[in-house]
């Protein structure tokens, strides 16, 4: 009787360790398989993530290439750009006013100096804008910058009944940033505010503050706004519904906002304004986002 209880009980042992065995083994295949899985995967990501940064670095290469040449060739138009310009002015110099023809000839003669001069300025956009932006960074307290764009904005914004108000932050703005570069950015946004305005004026706020570790600045206009279909475009280069814009004056601002590591963002709303945010890292966290953006290719 005992050895059949014994027998049974090593049987029902036996059965209940081959089954934990067995099932201890589908589990280690299991996850087996789903190691393999994750590897594969893992290599696919990393090939997909490897052709990526590939193809940018190709890209970068072309673009970088493209610049280059782009940036030669306008030099090369600068040059017998000025000679025209020049040889236009003596020409005129030299026509006799006793000619029946003069006024109309120095009519034509105005046309061609007034094109010349502003096909020079748009040569001027392209290269500032297509060569390399290099940083002088400095410690800058934003309210002092500023409140130096609002005085030297002042007369002009007043000449065309705009008022301008300046909000500075209750304390100090200190960010790491290229205080020219920074006041271009801003100016270009201020300069499209008060292009946005109709005649009858309206009101320019230059305002500072802060957003959690970056320091914000707004620029915020009573214009009439930016319709849905164009705002997705403004950016670009050489885009512009402003008749005579060379269309890369927000497409500059971008890109400073941008090299500071910083990022620029739009509300707008036909009829009743448009309001630019610029975000800059401030003192402390600058160098965190030059690293970051130097990781990102």
């Amino acid at each position: 009787m005992l050895g059949q209880v014994w027998y049974v009980s090593l049987a029902t042992g036996a059965v209940i360790f081959a089954a934990f065995v067995a099932v201890l083994w589908l589990r280690i295949a299991q996850l087996r398989r789903r190691v393999r899985r994750s590897i594969v995967r893992l290599r696919q990501l990393h090939q997909r993530h490897t052709s990526r940064l590939l193809s940018r670095v190709r890209r970068a290469e072309r673009l970088a290439e493209v610049g280059t040449l782009t940036g030669g060739l306008a030099h090369e138009i600068k040059n017998p750009l000025s000679t025209v310009q020049l040889n236009l002015q003596l020409l005129q110099e030299d026509i006799s006013p006793d000619n029946p023809a003069y006024p109309r000839i120095v009519n034509r003669l105005a046309i061609v100096q007034r094109e010349a001069g502003r096909l020079r300025d748009i040569l001027d956009d392209f290269l500032r804008y297509a060569g390399k932006v290099e940083l002088q960074r400095q410690c800058v307290d934003l309210n002092m910058l500023l409140e130096e764009l609002a005085d030297f904005f002042a007369p002009q914004a007043q000449s065309q009944r705009v008022q301008l108000r300046l909000r500075k932050h209750v304390s100090p703005l200190l960010a790491n940033v290229d205080p020219r570069l920074i006041k271009q950015a801003v100016l270009n946004l201020m300069l499209n505010a008060l292009q946005a305005m109709s005649a009858n004026g309206g009101e320019l706020i230059l305002q500072a503050g802060q957003t959690g570790d970056q320091a914000r600045i707004e620029v915020i206009d009573t214009g009439q706004g930016i319709p849905a279909d164009v705002v997705g475009k403004i950016f670009q280069a050489y885009y512009s519904t402003k008749k005579g814009g060379t269309g890369l004056g927000l497409a500059m601002t971008h890109r400073i906002i941008e090299e500071h590591g910083g990022t620029i963002s739009v509300a707008t709303q036909v009829g009743k304004g448009t309001d630019f945010t610029v975000l800059l890292p401030m003192a402390g966290k600058a160098a965190d986002a030059i690293r970051g953006s130097e990781s990102r290719i």
